[in-house]
């Protein structure tokens, strides 16, 4: 800020000496302009001079890209909800919402920092973090404190247990088989050579046909879409066998962590919110997902939406809120997936991949916006600070 110049009048008779009332009027003067210039320095940080009223941040627009298709996966939930509910509003944030056309845009994206944020699968983040090149993706909040695969057999199968598998026929997606297969036999002592291992697509009626008799499925999704093909089934869950699988995050850059920790906390508190607020509205929430995802059929979305919601308040979130994770659950899974031969490289530390360093102020409404904190019945509103990497 230019000081304004302060011009020294003269008398008509010549040169004078100013007075001790004028000389100490000049000073005053200029020194509430310098303590002006100062605080608005002080304050800027880029933005300062279009604040919010009440208090609120700088405005501030990002970009946000689910990582999938529209549908009610919890955290697009939550960002959804947060958006529609004016949560973002609330923290003077414009989020411009996006979805992958491709799998693994949002990474691809995320590293061009054209979107700074996203969602990933936890051992995704781990996966990313040990690729060459490496991408420094963190996360802020486990929503998913559960696996997100499992293994459909029949309802009328005979197959009780996992050590039914012996002499059936499993299928798997992609390359390979999983860990959490992997872990699924170790832990009931079933010889891998004992069941015979076939890859399959992404059509459930390979199990429906007869094809094969474990069927990998995304236990929020495809479970329903097989009992809507009038196909009832049970689903093995590596997490019900001791495996440390973890589920979906909220995730960003450790770039962006550092340079913009407060645009973190407001999109990460609008997420939070909107997925407490889904929680106790289920059915308005399900109104608003099919905003988005408009072609998709209701009571299915429903099924999905529900499901993660089960899961997401489990495990360390009964303890710690919506979101806790903890460095020793990070690397159970680090150690597990090393294990199995699922990392292309160990990590060297684990409390890098994420942060729980916003997850307490993400469960209270902003300072700024009034209003009670978020308490659904289904979990404690709080979460406990533990050892993330920022």
């Amino acid at each position: 800020m230019r000081r304004p110049s302060i011009r020294q009048g003269r008398s008509h008779g010549g040169p004078s000496t100013p007075s001790v009332a004028r000389v100490i009027f000049l000073v005053f003067a200029a020194m509430l302009v310098g303590s002006a210039c100062s605080s608005s320095d002080s304050n800027d940080g880029g933005a300062s001079q279009t604040a919010g009223p009440n208090g609120a941040p700088p405005p501030a627009s990002v970009t946000f890209m689910a990582g999938f298709k529209p549908q009610a996966n919890l955290p697009f939930v939550g960002v959804y909800v947060g958006q529609e509910k004016g949560y973002f509003a609330d923290e003077n944030l414009t989020v411009d919402i996006k979805h992958v056309t491709t799998p693994g845009d949002n990474f691809r994206f995320l590293a061009a920092g054209e979107v700074q944020f996203t969602t990933a699968d936890a051992q995704e983040v781990l996966n990313r973090r040990a690729a060459d090149p490496p991408l420094d993706i963190v996360s802020l909040a486990l929503i998913g404190q559960r696996g997100q695969q499992g293994f459909a057999v029949k309802a009328d199968s005979g197959i009780q247990t996992p050590k039914d598998w012996v002499g059936k026929t499993a299928g798997y997606k992609g390359s390979e088989v999983t860990p959490d297969y992997l872990a699924i036999l170790k832990s009931q002592g079933v010889d891998r050579a004992s069941v015979k291992e076939v890859k399959v697509g992404f059509e459930p009626q390979v199990l429906t046909e007869g094809q094969v008799d474990i069927y990998p499925v995304f236990v929020s999704n495809e479970p329903d879409t097989l009992k809507r093909a009038g196909q009832d089934v049970k689903v093995f869950e590596a997490k019900d066998f001791g495996a440390p699988t973890l589920g979906l995050t909220f995730a960003t850059t450790g770039d962006y962590v550092r340079q913009n920790p407060d645009i973190v906390q407001r999109f990460l508190r609008g997420a939070i919110r909107g997925i407490h607020y889904a929680d106790k509205h289920r059915d308005e929430a399900l109104d608003i997902v099919l905003k988005y995802a408009p072609g998709e059929d209701r009571e299915h979305e429903r099924y999905m939406m529900e499901t993660e919601l089960k899961g997401a308040f489990s495990g360390e979130a009964l303890l710690n809120g919506l979101g806790a994770q903890t460095k020793d659950e990070w690397q159970r899974l680090h150690d597990f997936l090393v294990q199995y031969g699922a990392l292309p490289t160990p990590l060297p530390d684990v409390s890098a991949a994420f942060t729980d360093q916003f997850l307490l102020a993400a469960h209270e409404p902003p300072p700024w916006a009034g209003g009670a904190a978020p308490t659904p019945a289904s979990s404690p509103a709080t979460a406990s600070a533990s050892s993330g990497g920022y």
